[in-house]
């Protein structure tokens, strides 16, 4: 296959037979406002998914009061976000729809020269990249009109544009969904273990036991000879800050570093897993030093206490001696005569999720949770400190199967969406041909 430079630094070498045009020869800009037609008039949304059909009359987020500066959309009209072309969560999409959308968005009409269907491919390929970056002006990475006009886009024979697009749709569609059955399959396996947790954390592991109706209903019945009590009376009283949050405020991100005390933040911390630490940043022995009170140590369960994470839960492993956390981090020591990892469990199973949730929901702004409530927690202990370690044992053993299945398929997804994104890219540069 011969193949020619594009002039297109990103794109590099493309079939021979193909062509290069600037943008404002392949599309024109359609700026049509529906005025006071907007009432008659389907509103549509540019989301991550491309370009939904949306109730006008739904409350989700701002409304204006008037919806006529919205502009016109046809069905195979091209829908553009440039601007925040660096964070964006949104770029492109082909309408499938007539409607009306945001005036913030450029809405481009195909020229003979260019199919609505490849346009779609090309523009998600140029997303994937990131690739208009380099065309941006301003500090909100915005292109203009003219500034789009003269970006040049790679232009196949239209009967190998109808091919691409025939291909993509067909092979993408197949890797979608791939992708959407293997999360059905980690939300699964996540509804699994937290039925495990649950049970274990409210029946035990110990067969032929009497049980009681607990003060919470909906803990159901629990083993007669364990107890409900507040998580106060769990603490290490030989610890002078058993329970408490992090830093309030005196680290900040230009004190990171790549090496000294871990600094645990609220990405490091999942839902009931090890510590996450691909992405920990450090602080200095000083700094460490200025906020001491707050220092953590192996045993530790930390939870996360703002935001809309609230729940998520940790526990410091023996290998790393000492670390610290952020205010948005609380942290528990347990009393040695409690197995730390018991209250690990119980704080990541329902018990602990629904009474964080219960406290942050009282909360008319952002969810939060203060240590004095957290103090008002309950937990379920059962009578012996053997049987406590009895049940992290089996729960050592038996969670680690399910967090394999759901590695498993995050691995998955993560190759099947690298892997479409590569795709896309080479069939529309024509490295890959699909005639």
């Amino acid at each position: 296959m011969a193949m020619k430079e594009s002039g297109i630094e990103w794109v590099g070498l493309i079939p021979d037979d193909w062509k290069i045009a600037k943008n404002n020869r392949l599309f024109n800009i359609s700026k049509q406002l529906v005025n006071e037609n907007w009432k008659n008039t389907q509103l549509l949304s540019l989301t991550k998914s491309g370009i939904i059909e949306k109730n006008i009359n739904d409350g989700g987020g701002k409304q204006p009061e008037s919806f006529g500066t919205y502009q016109y959309v046809e069905k195979d009209d091209i829908v553009l976000c440039l601007f925040d072309i660096d964070v964006s969560a949104v770029f492109s999409d082909r309408s499938k729809y007539d409607g009306m959308i945001s005036p913030a968005y450029r809405v481009m009409k195909c020229t003979d020269a260019i199919l609505p269907v490849y346009a779609k491919w090309w523009f998600d390929a140029v997303n994937i990249g990131r690739y208009y970056l380099i065309y941006t002006k301003s500090l909100r990475k915005t292109i203009d009109a003219d500034g789009f006009g003269n970006i040049l886009t790679v232009v196949p024979p239209l009967s190998e544009q109808e091919t691409i697009a025939d291909y993509l749709d067909e092979t993408c569609s197949k890797i979608d969904e791939i992708i959407a059955e293997a999360k059905a399959s980690i939300e699964e396996y996540k509804e699994l273990k937290q039925s495990i947790l649950f049970e274990t954390m409210t029946r035990g592991i110990q067969s032929d036991r009497k049980y009681k109706t607990c003060d919470y209903e909906w803990l159901g019945k629990v083993p007669e000879d364990w107890s409900l009590m507040k998580i106060t009376h769990i603490l290490d009283d030989n610890d002078s800050y058993p329970i408490g949050d992090g830093d309030h405020g005196l680290i900040k991100t230009d004190s990171y570093k790549s090496e000294g005390i871990p600094y645990i933040r609220v990405q490091n911390i999942g839902w009931g897993t090890p510590l996450l630490m691909d992405n920990v940043v450090y602080i200095s022995k000083e700094d460490n030093e200025r906020i001491k009170g707050s220092q953590l140590k192996p045993g530790d369960v930390l939870f996360v206490k703002t935001g809309a994470t609230i729940g998520k839960t940790a526990i410091v492993p023996n290998n790393i001696p000492i670390s610290n956390t952020t205010s948005h981090v609380g942290k528990i020591t347990v009393s040695k005569e409690h197995n730390s990892k018991y209250i690990f469990y119980l704080l990541s199973s329902f018990i602990g999720y629904k009474q964080f949730w219960d406290i942050a929901c009282m909360k008319a702004t952002r969810p939060e949770l203060s240590i004095s409530e957290i103090k008002q927690m309950k937990v379920l202990i059962p009578s012996t400190r053997d049987e406590e370690d009895e049940i992290v044992e089996y729960l050592d053993n038996k969670l680690p199967e399910y967090e394999t299945l759901i590695c498993i398929k995050e691995s998955l997804i993560n190759d099947l969406e690298a892997y479409k994104k590569s795709l896309i890219y080479e069939v529309v540069t024509g490295k890959r041909r699909v005639v």
